[in-house]
C-alpha cells in the first residue's frame, strides 16, 4: 500500500485514483484490460478468462494495480475501473522476474543498482481517452514514484499488429531520434526481435512517423523517456513492442511541469 496516494485530491469531478487493495479492484481492472487488449486489439494469452471476460497472467498476484475509477458507472457489482497501470517493484521482482525480461534483455538496468519499477498493462477506457484520464493516471503514478523513490522506469510500449512493413516509420524514427543512451539501453531478445534502423534519417516520412506512433509513448517521450535497441513481436497479443526506458532524474523543471499542466495525452 502506499500512503501518499491516499492524499491525493480527487483529479476530477467523478474520478478517483488509488492502489486497489480489494478483490473488486483487481477484478475491474481486469476486465477493463480484456476489453482493450482482448476485445478491442484482439490480443490473447494463457491465462485470459474468454468467459467472464478478464485479461490477467501470472504476473499480477506481485503487482500493485493503480486503478482510475469512475463511481458514476455501473459495471455489475465490479469496481468501476476505467483506467490501469500495473507497477512492479524491483524488490517484488525476485519471486518471478519482470514481465518485459521476456523480450528485453534488461540487464543494463539491473545491474546499475538503482531503483527499478516496470509499469505494465496501461489502458483506458474509450471514454476517458483524450481527456483527463491519463493525466489522473499519471498524476497518482507520480505519487507512487515519489512514495517509493523510483529511479528508473521501464517497460514495453505496442504498436498494434505485426507488420513490421507497416511500421517502418514510426520505428526508424524513434531509432534515430529516441534511442536509450548506453547506460540504459535495454535490447529486444531473439528470435521475436526485429531491428527498428529501417530507413536513413532522411528517408523517414516524420509527419507518418508522429501520426502511427501511439499517444502513450508519445508522453513517455514528451516526458525524457527512451526506447531500447529493436523491437519484439508479439503475436499471441497481436502487437510489436518497443523497449520504454525513462531515467526519472532526467525529467527536467519543463517536463516536470506538463502534469502540472495536463498535456500529458493518452502498454502494456
Amino acid at each position: 500500500m502506499t500512503p501518499a496516494l491516499r492524499s491525493l485530491p480527487k483529479p476530477g469531478p467523478a474520478l478517483d485514483v488509488r492502489i486497489a487493495t480489494r478483490e473488486a479492484d483487481l477484478l475491474g481492472a481486469q476486465r477493463l484490460r480484456y476489453e482493450v487488449f482482448v476485445s478491442e486489439l484482439g490480443g490473447d494469452g494463457a491465462l485470459v478468462d474468454h468467459i467472464n471476460r478478464f485479461e490477467r497472467d501470472a504476473f499480477d498476484p506481485v503487482c500493485d494495480h493503480l486503478i482510475l475509477v469512475d463511481p458514476l458507472r455501473d459495471e455489475a457489482g465490479l469496481e468501476h475501473v476505467v483506467g490501469v497501470y500495473r507497477l512492479l517493484p524491483d524488490e517484488r521482482a525476485g519471486q518471478m522476474g519482470y514481465y518485459s525480461a521476456g523480450e528485453f534483455d534488461l540487464g543494463v538496468l539491473e545491474r546499475s543498482g538503482r531503483k527499478l519499477l516496470e509499469l505494465g498493462r496501461s489502458c483506458l477506457h474509450p471514454d476517458v481517452r483524450g481527456g483527463s484520464g491519463l493525466y489522473c493516471l499519471w498524476t497518482g503514478l507520480a505519487a507512487y514514484i515519489e512514495a517509493q523513490g523510483v529511479e528508473i522506469l521501464f517497460g514495453v510500449a505496442s504498436f498494434h499488429g505485426t507488420d513490421i512493413a507497416a511500421l517502418t516509420h514510426p520505428l526508424a524514427f524513434l531509432h534515430h531520434n529516441h534511442l536509450a543512451p548506453p547506460e540504459l539501453r535495454i535490447t529486444a531478445r531473439p528470435p521475436q526481435a526485429r531491428s527498428m534502423d529501417l530507413l536513413r534519417p532522411e528517408a523517414i516520412d516524420r509527419r507518418a512517423a508522429a501520426r502511427a506512433i501511439p499517444a502513450l509513448l508519445k508522453s513517455y517521450l514528451r516526458m525524457g523517456g527512451f526506447v531500447g535497441e529493436g523491437a519484439w513481436i508479439d503475436a499471441p497479443f497481436n502487437t510489436t513492442d518497443v523497449g520504454l526506458v525513462m531515467d526519472v532524474a532526467r525529467v527536467d523543471a519543463r517536463t516536470r511541469s506538463l502534469y502540472a499542466a495536463g498535456e500529458v495525452s493518452g502498454g502494456r
